[in-house]
């Protein structure tokens, strides 16, 4: 009986420790909604995925690498080098006489090629010459910072075809007065009338992405692969893992993450700039962490590091409606770090 009750009494500690993120999203929404009546509110919950989706896309490109045991320090400035590419790529499409359309997605094409180099590199320092990583990837920081800064020089890229923000900056569908749907294009209405737009384009070019790696990591070989290596990666390599192969990958996907966020980024906000990722380094590890993720490696999900970069984009969109500096979102953020790693302490299981 005392045995029975033991048990009882350490399930709900180890129920909270588990779910304490879920418990904390509830607990930023119940706060915001109480001190901005209008946070709580159907456009603010399309607003708060809107503004975080280079986040959710940067805390999957950590993720898979520090599953692995490593980490990289670059998606930021990856992320900054793949806005500078494409707009200037879309720029140069449009000015040899290519559609708008057909210069996008030229663009993005050829940006996403580009952008997997960084990672190609970072992989090879680290697998193959053993570079730790936080040396190739701090290396590749600034290489991808200084081209990006030689393509620009200094100046952000302007004059991108309109269609790259009516992309960016459109949802999947809208809903007219009186319930008539359009998809993708925005219907004419009377003034004062009020047009229902319904999941941001960015928003579904993220997941899509975000939903297939989920289920690559989650599903197949190379998943369990990445989470072997991170475990312990001598046993990796005595049970047939092709470690190098694999470590590469993880850094090639890092870097397609980043280069997918910088794409995002240009279509939301038109223009192309070096240090568009820069101060979102940060965060992409932050939600891994709080996402229940080991830094040791061998341990995260694509579920939970999601939950983890909503806690932060929850944080950033609820700061900026009750007037707050942006300041504070990087204590915040900090401090709900820190109490990441001491819930992980307290309950080194959780994620199991």
């Amino acid at each position: 009986m005392q045995t029975e009750t033991a048990e009882k009494q350490g399930t709900l500690p180890e129920l909270l420790g588990r779910n304490w993120i879920a418990l904390f999203i509830v607990l930023l929404v119940v706060f915001f909604s109480v001190v901005a009546r209008s946070f709580f509110s159907f456009d603010t919950a399309q607003l708060i995925f809107f503004n975080g989706t280079e986040v959710f896309l940067l805390a999957i490109a950590e993720l898979f690498v520090i599953i692995t045991g490593g980490i990289d320090l670059s998606v930021g400035f990856v992320m900054g080098f793949a806005t500078v590419v494409s707009s200037k790529l879309m720029v140069a499409c449009v000015a040899l006489g290519f559609s708008p359309f057909w210069s996008i997605l030229a663009a993005s094409v050829v940006t996403l090629l580009i952008g997997l180099v960084p990672g190609l590199v970072n992989g090879w320092l680290v697998a193959c010459l053993r570079v730790p990583a936080f040396i190739a990837t701090f290396s590749m920081l600034g290489v991808t910072h200084g081209i990006s800064e030689l393509l620009t020089q200094g100046i952000p890229t302007k004059n991108l075809p309109a269609l790259a923000g009516d992309i960016g900056n459109g949802s999947f569908f809208y809903v007219a007065p009186g319930g008539a749907i359009s998809f993708f294009s925005r219907p004419q209405v009377a003034r004062g009338q009020t047009v229902l737009a319904i999941i941001p384009n960015m928003v579904i070019f993220a997941f899509l992405f975000i939903f297939l790696f989920a289920f690559i990591l989650g599903k197949m070989k190379f998943g369990r692969h990445l989470y072997a290596i991170g475990g312990n990666i001598d046993a990796a390599i005595r049970s047939g893992i092709n470690v190098k192969r694999d470590l590469i990958k993880a850094y090639v996907i890092s870097s397609l993450f980043a280069s997918l966020a910088g794409l995002s980024y240009v279509m939301k906000y038109i223009t192309g700039k070096p240090d568009a990722g820069a101060n979102m380094l940060l965060e992409a590890i932050a939600a891994v962490v709080i996402g229940g993720a080991s830094m040791a490696g061998g341990s995260g999900t694509v579920g939970r590091t999601i939950l983890g970069a909503l806690v932060i984009a929850i944080l950033e969109t609820g700061l900026r409606i009750i007037g707050m500096q942006t300041f504070m979102t990087y204590i915040l953020v900090g401090v709900i770090l820190i109490l990441a790693v001491i819930i992980d302490q307290v309950f080194p299981n959780r994620n199991r």
